[in-house]
């Protein structure tokens, strides 16, 4: 997948754990827990912009683009 997650280390940037993020942006701790360790094929903009939001971030310190073909 040429799409990285960075999800976790964007959390413990900001000291925050799965269960309080997931009560700021109201997605469950499985789907949160998915998007944390990688495990999903796709976001909806909609919880990427609750997780910008919760974690004073932008998408990118999120998402990371790795070209497969290096």
């Amino acid at each position: 997948m040429s799409i990285i997650l960075r999800l976790d280390r964007v959390m413990a940037d900001r000291k925050i754990s799965l269960n309080e993020l997931s009560d700021r942006v109201g997605v469950s701790n499985v789907n949160l827990s998915k998007l944390k360790t990688g495990k999903v094929s796709a976001i909806r903009f909609s919880t990427l912009n609750a997780i910008c939001k919760a974690l004073n971030c932008q998408p990118g310190d999120i998402l990371e683009f790795t070209d497969d073909e290096e």
